[in-house]
């Protein structure tokens, strides 16, 4: 797929949130951050509680690192920038939703706790704009004379 100029701001910005993310979580030399994190974690995905807190801090900050090189690269797909992004923030979102007290009662208006989470449906909507984009730029490429 060609680059398209309107990428360039949801690429760099998300790319540049998510790489910084996934370096801080890197350079975290506390096991309390670690604990925290896991903790967080495993609260929304119970199958998650198995994991050492340190490993599963460093492969998420390695996945956020390799999801935002992706991102801030232009040379790879957007449509595939865009499904990785999809991805990962599905799964953020799905935090939001499962960790008590981040939305306000019977509502799915974020807490004033719940705030920071409540972004990742913005990288939800981004991700998925840059996968229609990629999917219908195909499609007209390979029907061609139609509109």
């Amino acid at each position: 797929m060609r680059f398209q100029i309107w990428h360039a701001p949801l690429r760099l910005v998300t790319g540049a949130f998510i790489l910084n993310s996934g370096i801080n979580k890197w350079r975290a030399g506390d096991e309390e951050v670690h604990k925290y994190i896991h903790s967080m974690a495993s609260t929304a995905y119970p199958q998650l509680e198995s994991l050492d807190a340190k490993t599963f801090t460093k492969s998420l900050a390695g996945a956020e690192m390799a999801l935002g090189t992706a991102l801030l690269t232009p040379f790879i797909s957007p449509a595939v920038a865009g499904a990785a992004l999809t991805a990962f923030s599905g799964g953020l979102v799905g935090l939001y939703l499962r960790t008590p007290g981040m939305r306000e009662e019977g509502s799915i208006r974020p807490s004033q706790n719940g705030i920071a989470l409540a972004k990742d449906f913005w990288m939800l909507g981004i991700g998925a704009a840059l996968v229609i984009d990629g999917i219908t730029s195909r499609a007209k490429r390979l029907m061609p004379g139609k509109k």
